[in-house]
């Protein structure tokens, strides 16, 4: 990048402050409804940007009650006033039900408090209750402000400076029941405590060869249930969108009945609150154990989990979605005018998407109204093609065909892990072994790698082998690092011995899982933490953003001891991202070091810091140097303490996001082998052209095969990382939210999307 590069950017960098400046304006931001962890990270998002840009920011405690009581209910936010709350769940400015404000005069009530702190933008963080009536509030603001003239609570220049009012939502949610996001705030979360109540029921149901009956919450949608299903390979799941067939009781107890038959010393039944018959009738978690008793005679045993999955810390990805959604929320409210509709900011894939609020609320509207009127096909469509093919994935996986039913195939297909052990690598494999039985092939699993491969380490694999797999950490299969390389004649042997039609690969050049790690509790203390990944940087820079880190060194984007130690105003290294479809440059300025930033921040009441480092971001900025760095500069000051997370981050259980991810991808990537095996039958067709070997993954927001041929021209060899990485677009958004001054672009459309608009592609959406 030549100097008139950089001259150009710094100019684009100044227009894009212009632009989103929020000088003169004020924001509200309230949680209402149910709490979601994560909630917290997103009204910190929210502060953070809005002071970042020149905003004052309001908090709104109690939700919508106290914007009604107004008083100390409404107060202006401070950098400093959401410190340290990142990693806690709930809300820390409340969430209350207001029966007043559905009224209009609480709704005028409303209105003149927030006229008096001169509030026109509103943050809304709830479900679809609390955004509708974010809505009707907007709609009525007018007419609001016209009556309090009337009544002289209000004169005439402030209705017409206070004219309008802005709406922006994000769904903060456990049951990830609103339409037009993938995920909602907190359903990771919640997803976690009940992943964590599985497994560990599973080792006490194995001792005792006990059935357990989980019911988890979703009065009125049954995702938790379906993918705690999926990620934990339950027996059967009841949901309010798909009841069972008539029959289920004796269908269920012969499922039961069978698993058992296959040496299952355990049967899980994951029930959804909400869960009813065709006939709209509930079923309960008791009379599934008083079934199971009568029918089957098993020790059956109940297990209701409750508040405990709203509680607790919020997960790495609700962290990051909240802070996306929170700095996505305030861009939005910037750029709105009286004109733009209120609107929802949305995941859509990893990218985040702006919804007419109107709209989704609708659709999802639409949802339980299809069920309470029997219509549970459409009730499942309309819940998006996620929820549907999670279901589809379940139902293939759950429940086999007897033998002489399946339609035999007489391919081999083979499945191999390479590379790094990664948490899902085992969910994988089990997804993709009962998927090409059904299709009817042949199953081998090849264990050690490639090493193993040509040593001939093959052996059939069959349904029941693979029972239990999902929530298995590492690879039970073996994995090596090691490359074909000199045994492809080995290997091209074996393949021809047991006549191996297509081959499924499991791994990588690395496979990263998520990290969470906090510098809290301590004062005046500098974290220095160390993370795998390779050259790749994506768990440094996704951990700092998940964890409000102050600096995160990674490869992509290089520095050097100015950027450590010295006070500069130069740009930093251009980093790549992805904008309306086309990838494009920018440049993120730096003004202040990383240990004078941490010295300035020493001063006010935030007294800690946290420095991710990604193990190959550079050679001679060793971890160890920079610890010896920040512990000179810092004397005084700070101090610094440092930690290698290590192979630590590859053990442990898979998430309940690893364990879907790797289910639903191997089940699609099976799918695609069986269409290329069918399209091959009769033909003595070989393989060799291009489409024939592709990798499946997420292309911003669709899951997508590539030809292998064509990821070689996008692929840095070398450093075994793509040449363009989608996440360093969010790079900036944590120096932003750590009070660094940069440049950052950060929805991939400023407008809004019709809610009809979807793509030709399956959906990349967990």
């Amino acid at each position: 990048m030549d100097d008139e590069d950089v001259a150009n950017r710094k100019v684009s960098f100044r227009k894009c402050l212009e632009h989103l400046s929020g000088a003169g304006k004020a924001i509200g931001v309230l949680t209402s409804g149910g709490d979601a962890q994560g909630m917290n990270a997103a009204v910190r998002a929210v502060v953070r940007m809005g002071i970042y840009v020149g905003a004052k920011v309001y908090f709104i405690y109690e939700g919508y009650q106290g914007m009604v009581d107004g008083g100390r209910n409404i107060v202006e936010a401070s950098w400093e006033s959401v410190s340290s709350i990142l990693q806690v769940g709930g809300t820390i400015i409340g969430s209350a039900r207001c029966k007043a404000f559905r009224t209009r005069e609480g709704r005028l009530r409303a209105a003149h408090n927030l006229v008096q702190r001169g509030i026109t933008n509103l943050c809304v963080i709830g479900g679809d209750g609390s955004l509708t009536g974010a809505n009707i509030f907007r709609k009525e603001w007018s007419g609001l402000l016209e009556e309090l003239a009337q009544n002289g609570e209000m004169d005439k220049e402030q209705v017409q400076k206070h004219s309008y009012l802005n709406v922006v939502g994000m769904v903060g949610s456990i049951d990830n029941d609103f339409c037009g996001t993938d995920m909602t705030i907190g359903t990771d979360s919640a997803l976690h405590r009940i992943i964590e109540v599985v497994d560990a029921i599973m080792t006490t149901a194995q001792s005792h060869q006990r059935t357990f009956v989980l019911e988890v919450m979703g009065r009125h949608c049954g995702y938790l249930a379906l993918v705690s299903a999926l990620a934990c390979g339950a027996d059967w799941v009841f949901l309010p969108e798909s009841p069972p067939e008539e029959g289920w009781q004796e269908n269920m107890c012969i499922k039961l009945s069978e698993n058992r038959a296959r040496k299952k010393r355990l049967n899980i039944i994951i029930v959804a609150e909400g869960a009813i018959d065709t006939q709209n009738k509930p079923i309960t978690s008791e009379q599934i154990k008083e079934l199971v008793v009568k029918q089957l005679g098993y020790d059956t045993r109940v297990t209701i989990l409750g508040h405990v999955q709203r509680g607790g810390t919020p997960s790495a990805f609700d962290r990051i979605l909240a802070s996306r959604m929170g700095v996505e929320a305030v861009v939005a409210l910037l750029q709105a005018t009286p004109e733009t509709p209120a609107c929802v900011v949305s995941l859509s894939g990893n990218q985040a998407v702006r919804l007419p609020l109107v709209e989704c609320v609708q659709m999802t509207q639409d949802v339980q109204r299809a069920m309470d009127e029997r219509r549970f096909k459409d009730a499942v469509r309309l819940r998006g093609r996620s929820f549907e093919s999670n279901l589809n994935t379940y139902k293939r996986l759950a429940i086999k065909l007897p033998d002489d039913q399946i339609v035999k195939s007489n391919c081999n297909v083979a499945i191999i892990n390479v590379g790094a052990p990664a948490a899902g690598m085992n969910a994988a494999v089990r997804s993709a072994v009962r998927v090409g039985i059904a299709d009817g092939h042949k199953m081998l699993a090849i264990y050690d790698g490639f090493e193993g491969f040509a040593k001939g380490q093959i052996k059939e694999i069959g349904w029941g082998d693979v029972g239990g797999w999902t929530g298995q950490g590492g690879s039970i299969l073996g994995t090596k690092r090691t490359l074909p390389g000199k045994s492809l004649e080995d290997i091209a042997a074996q393949m021809r011995k047991h006549s191996i039609n297509a081959l499924l690969i499991v791994g990588g050049f690395e496979t990263c899982d998520r990290i969470k790690q906090s510098a809290s509790g301590t004062k005046r203390r500098v974290f220095i933490i160390e993370t795998m990944g390779g050259y790749c940087g994506y768990l440094a820079n996704m951990g700092g953003l998940a964890a409000g880190a102050d600096a995160a060194y990674i490869f992509e984007e290089p520095f050097d001891i100015r950027d450590l130690q010295k006070a500069t105003s130069r740009p930093c290294s251009a980093s790549a991202y992805l904008h309306s479809g086309t990838w494009t440059r920018t440049t993120v300025m730096t003004t202040e070091s990383n240990v004078e930033h941490l010295t300035e921040k020493m001063k006010t009441t935030i007294q800690r810091g946290l420095v991710l480092r990604n193990e190959s971001c550079n050679e001679n900025y060793t971890t160890d140097f920079i610890y010896q760095l920040y512990s000179e500069e810092g004397k005084g000051v700070f101090d610094c303490r440092k930690n290698v997370l290590g192979h630590m981050q590859q053990g442990g259980a898979p998430s309940p996001f690893d364990r879907n991810f790797g289910t639903k991808i191997s089940a699609r990537a099976m799918q695609w082998i069986s269409t290329k095996l069918k399209e091959a039958l009769g033909k003595g067709k070989r393989f060799m052209s291009d489409d024939s070997i592709c990798v499946l993954g997420i292309s911003k927001r669709n899951l997508l095969f590539q030809p292998v041929a064509q990821l070689r021209q996008e692929t840095d060899f070398e450093h075994r990382i793509p040449k363009e990485q989608w996440w360093l677009k969010l790079r900036p958004l944590m120096k932003i939210l750590a009070k660094y001054k940069v440049s950052y672009e950060v929805s991939d459309s400023d407008q809004l999307e019709p809610m009809h608009h979807r793509g030709h592609e399956e959906p990349a959406a967990i």
